[in-house]
């Protein structure tokens, strides 16, 4: 049943965005940055986590879910460091999947050849 409810949640959420693209001119980097904002102002508001407990992967795989982890980073750095983990916070809770999207763009790079846009 965890994964029926993960992988419903996920998917609301790719309907959700699939439905914006098909409906209104909004460019997909529009959408998805729309997604991580959405994620951050429910996590900071106390609405996302309810949702994370109750989807898991679900609810925090997709960029929504990516904005939430920024949200909560920065209210533990605030809570340990004070002003600063304003800055330093979001970083540093998702600093893991920076890292992995850079790794992995980079080897991509190396793997495939870039083609002109037609």
């Amino acid at each position: 049943m965890e994964y029926l409810t993960a992988f419903a949640v996920g998917g609301a959420f790719c309907v959700a965005a699939q439905i914006l693209i098909d409906k209104t001119k909004l460019s997909p980097g529009r959408i998805l940055v729309i997604y991580v904002v959405a994620g951050v102002v429910l996590g900071a508001v106390g609405v996302y986590g309810p949702l994370v407990d109750f989807a898991g992967g679900g609810a925090t795989v997709p960029l929504t879910g990516f904005g939430y982890l920024i949200s909560e980073g920065v209210r533990e750095a605030v809570d340990s460091k004070g002003a600063v983990g304003i800055l330093t916070g979001g970083v540093g809770k998702t600093a893991g999947g920076i890292t992995a999207a850079l790794f992995f763009g980079a080897l991509a790079s190396l793997v495939f050849k870039s083609k002109p846009k037609r």
